[in-house]
Formats: structure tokens, C-alpha cells, sequence
């Protein structure tokens, strides 16, 4: 594997060698990756670490509306959960980012001001992807100039299943230069990539274009984030640090529904990447209704019992 930025910049120059890098990856041994994935699943932590983890896990969220019948109302009332996420106790992290679509940016951004929340914006064409790159890019700027703070970008599926990886890679530094200092989040949509090998080759193609985090899907189809797809981002990640001294971030999306899932994410990261990932700077879940079972799992830890059906909002 190459060690040097000057032997990526070779590797990109052109599509047969940008071919030739990702298919020299070293092969995923899928049973083995699924081994330990679900081995990782099955730590048990103690109480305090229970409550440690439960408070990453919020900050560790974004909160997301990503629907057709989203309006201005349901924006804001989702940015004042991300802020307050449990009236009840101010001792409640906020969340890390509200993801919206871009022309729901700017009603995130005025909802969020000063909170040190960050609003998120989906983009290229989210989430099939299928426009042409002027469209894409066009779709970055409005959201970058509502003033999104993040831009979760799909890629071409269609071109990286037909091995047109520059296509990809190409496609993505475009995105990237348009972000400005918004960071860009590289969707792959795993579930639509059918190998663990492809998942590991997006990792790497996604990086080598600049991405901040690497995304494994939009929550738009029926395989979603799962640990062994996040295991192998992790290590992708890891791997990339070492290589480059740069690190990147992975966000989970689509599928963590309660605490219990979400803390088995937390040991993946752990005990893959390191605790220099434990870190919403780093590490990010996208989900919706994950905030209410946290919630609901914060208040039994600390009162002894489940509150009413009521005690949270339905998203």
C-alpha cells in the first residue's frame, strides 16, 4: 500500500491507476469482519460507563428531517429539541448538528444561531444522486450560502458500480471546493454497494478526495448502517491516519434506533479507531428517532424508572 502523499497523487492521476490502487487493497475477509463485529456487540459496561456513553452518544447526533412534507415549523421545533433536548434537565447534551435539505438550511441556521449547534445540508442531488454535476455543485452553493455549516454529498453509485472511480473521485473534489469551510460529509450508500470490498475501495476513494467524514448511507433504503459496515470504515479510517496523519471522520446513518444499538457503536469505535474518534468532531450518528430512546434511557439511569409515553416528542 503506498506511504506517501506523492504515491496517492500518482494514484489518482488517472482512472487505470486510481483502478489499480483501489483493487490492490488488501481483500475483506467478510466472515471474520462480521465475527467481530458482533463480538464487539456483546461487551457489557457498567452503569456509570452506561451514563458516560448514553451522554456521547446525544452529543454525537444529528438530528435529522430529510422528507418531502418538512416545513419551517417542524425545523425549528427539531432545532430547539437539538438544543434542549429534554426540557426537563438542562443537564442534557445537545445534540451535534440538525440535517435538513438545503432549502431548509437557512430556516436551521436562524433557529440555531449562537447555540453551537450545526446545521447540516444534504446535497448532490440527495439521495439518488442522478443529476448532472452542474445541478450537484449548484445544489452545494445554495446550501453552503444558507450557511450550513456541513454538507452531506452522495456519490455516484451508478459510475463507482461501473468502475468510473476518477468519475467519483473527480466529482467529489468538485463538491469539496464549492464546501468552503463547510465540512463535507461522502455518502456511499452501502447497502446499494453489494461487497464489503467496495465498501472498503469507497472508504479509501473518498478520503483521497478530500472527504471530512465518510457516511455509509442516506437512511433511504433497506440496508442501512450495520456494525460490520462501520467496523470497516473505522479501520478504513484508522488506516488512512496512519498512512497520511490525517484523520477523518464516520458517521453511521439510517437504522440505530436505541441506546443499546448506539453504544455498540461507541465500543466499534473504541476498540477500532481509538478514542481519538469518542468525539462528536469525529464520530456522528444520523438518525432521528435515536434521541428519544436515549432520553428515555438517560432518565431511567437516573431516576430509577421509565417515564410515560409522553415524556418525549415524537419526531
Amino acid at each position: 500500500m503506498p506511504t506517501t502523499a506523492h504515491a496517492f497523487a500518482d494514484a489518482t492521476a488517472s482512472d487505470s491507476a486510481l483502478r489499480r490502487f483501489l483493487h490492490g487493497l488488501p481483500g475483506v475477509d467478510a466472515v471474520g469482519l462480521e465475527a467481530r463485529a458482533a463480538s464487539l456487540g456483546t461487551r457489557s459496561i457498567k452503569t456509570t460507563a452506561k451514563a458516560y456513553a448514553i451522554d456521547l452518544a446525544i452529543s454525537m447526533i444529528d438530528l435529522t428531517t430529510l422528507e418531502g412534507a418538512d416545513t419551517p415549523g417542524k425545523v425549528r421545533a427539531l432545532a430547539a429539541k437539538a438544543v434542549n433536548p429534554d426540557p426537563t434537565d438542562r443537564t442534557t447534551p445537545r445534540t451535534a448538528a440538525v440535517c435538513v435539505y438545503p432549502d431548509m438550511a437557512a430556516t436551521a441556521v436562524a433557529a440555531l444561531a449562537g447555540s453551537g449547534v450545526k446545521v447540516a445540508s444534504v446535497a448532490t442531488a440527495f439521495p439518488a444522486g442522478r443529476a448532472a454535476l452542474d445541478v450537484k455543485l449548484a445544489d452545494v452553493r445554495d446550501a453552503v450560502a444558507a450557511g450550513a455549516d456541513e454538507i452531506d454529498m452522495v456519490i455516484d453509485r451508478g459510475a463507482f458500480l461501473s468502475g468510473r472511480y476518477l468519475k467519483v473521485y473527480e466529482e467529489i473534489l468538485a463538491v469539496k471546493a464549492e464546501c468552503g469551510t463547510a465540512r463535507l460529509k461522502v455518502i456511499f450508500e452501502t447497502g446499494e454497494l453489494s461487497t464489503y470490498d467496495n465498501i472498503r475501495r469507497a472508504s479509501w476513494l473518498g478520503m483521497l478526495a478530500g472527504a471530512d467524514f465518510i457516511k455509509t448511507s442516506t437512511g433511504k433504503v433497506g440496508t442501512n448502517a450495520t456494525p460490520a459496515n462501520t467496523l470497516l470504515m473505522l479501520e478504513a479510517v484508522r488506516d488512512f491516519r496512519e498512512e497520511t496523519g490525517v484523520q477523518i471522520g464516520v458517521k453511521p446513518a439510517g437504522g440505530i434506533r436505541t441506546s443499546k444499538d448506539a453504544i455498540k457503536f461507541l465500543v466499534l469505535v473504541n476498540e477500532t479507531a481509538g478514542e481519538d474518534w469518542l468525539d462528536n468532531h469525529w464520530f456522528r450518528f444520523g438518525a432521528s428517532s435515536l434521541l428519544n430512546d436515549l432520553l428515555m434511557q438517560r432518565q431511567k439511569l437516573s431516576t430509577g424508572r421509565y417515564s410515560g409515553p409522553d415524556y418525549v416528542t415524537v419526531d
